[in-house]
């Protein structure tokens, strides 16, 4: 008979016991030399040590010491060349040892990350790069990263104009834009002879960076679009008078592979596919991919997919770690050094109407989102 517990394995402590170094804690336990040792090493995604960041700490109690992980203090931004020193249990998920992560600067995505310098000014501008942000399936942070994308593209100096191709809105939601106050949306751009993009056209409150607004209309558009002549080209024929004006272009995806997608992949030379580290997000890429492939094949040949951005990415849970592991081990070099870390900021700025990188400009969200920009010129550049 097996035993039902093995020779030399203690008991499990009784509820409201533990052993030393535990203590529980509403009915769940906290390894408190754990918590310790997480506010001393935690690292935020962006490769700088968020607790040197938010200062001296030591005078207070270590069960209630931590570090403030969205907020980093006034003066202190993101340093792209600080040295990585990554959470140790969740190093351990990445490298064998403590020293090749230091010597390598291993990233989220378990590869050496490399350097992604702060791009010059331009002297001129135009033809745009036009990017969609794309994936079927609803709630994996498309118009976050299409807000926070562009809005730190401008940062960059770059001239950047974001399309809200979806019915629902979001996007000029999260920039402040009430949909249904709008006269003149994306819809009547595609649909009406003679209507220019300068009507429709609105300013935001980020300099350099442009919005074609939507609301429910453009549900419309789909139906519609059925009985027209190159019916896939109607939105890659409407942004051509802008493309001298701007440096890129961005477009927000609704959660389908319908029509108005297919508009936006022919109409793109780039897709960014925001992934959420969750099993049933990673699920659906394979259709997305086979998607892009005939679009390729029959209406864009031009279109590359330039990368999967891992999004609501959570070094703590295994859940988080193993999904990215196994999207880097499908898509290798597709998928982005930059990983964007869940934060409480980003529901905060949806209310606000304007990106992470003006109302939370220190957080560690806006370092994620400008190393991303970063990261997307340097592939840009690379061609």
């Amino acid at each position: 008979m097996v035993p039902l517990r093995p020779e030399g394995v203690e008991a499990l402590p009784a509820r409201g016991q533990g052993p030393i170094g535990l203590e529980a804690v509403d009915s769940s336990t906290v390894n408190t030399s754990a918590a310790r040792q997480s506010t001393t090493d935690h690292q935020s995604m962006d490769g700088h040590h968020v607790n040197a960041m938010a200062g001296d700490q030591s005078g207070t109690d270590p069960a209630t010491r931590f570090a403030d992980y969205d907020d980093l203090p006034e003066g202190h931004f993101y340093d792209p060349d600080a040295e990585y020193e990554p959470d140790p249990e969740y190093a351990a998920t990445l490298a064998p040892d403590a020293a090749r992560q230091r010597r390598e600067r291993i990233g989220p995505t378990g590869r050496p990350l490399p350097y992604f310098p702060i791009p010059g000014p331009l002297t001129d501008h135009g033809p745009a790069k036009i990017i969609a942000m794309c994936n079927q399936k609803g709630g994996v942070g498309k118009t976050t990263s299409t807000i926070n994308l562009g809005a730190a593209l401008a940062e960059y100096g770059r001239r950047v104009l974001l399309v809200d191709f979806d019915p629902q809105g979001a996007l000029s939601v999260g920039l402040g834009v009430n949909p249904m106050e709008l006269d003149l949306t994306v819809y009547n751009l595609l649909m009406e002879r003679g209507m220019s993009a300068d009507e429709v056209l609105l300013k935001t409150a980020v300099p350099n960076m442009d919005l074609l607004p939507s609301n429910i209309d453009l549900s419309a558009a789909e139906v519609q679009l059925v009985s027209e002549v190159a019916r896939e080209s109607t939105l890659q024929r409407a942004l051509k008078p802008l493309m001298s004006e701007y440096d890129y272009i961005v477009i927000d995806c609704q959660p389908s592979l319908g029509l108005l997608t297919v508009n936006a992949l022919t109409a793109a030379h780039k897709v960014i596919v925001p992934l959420e580290c969750e099993f049933f997000a990673l699920r659906g890429v394979a259709l997305l991919t086979e998607t892009i492939e005939k679009v390729q094949e029959r209406l864009n040949p031009d279109l590359e997919l330039d990368g999967i951005l891992a999004t609501m990415y959570d070094s703590r849970t295994v859940h988080s770690r193993e999904v990215l592991a196994r999207v880097v081990e499908a898509f290798d070099e597709h998928v982005y050094h930059t990983v964007i870390g869940r934060t409480v900021r980003f529901p905060e700025t949806t209310v606000a109407g304007e990106p992470i990188t003006t109302y939370a400009s220190n957080s560690v969200g806006a370092a994620a989102y400008r190393q991303l920009a970063r990261e997307v010129l340097a592939r840009c550049h690379a061609e």
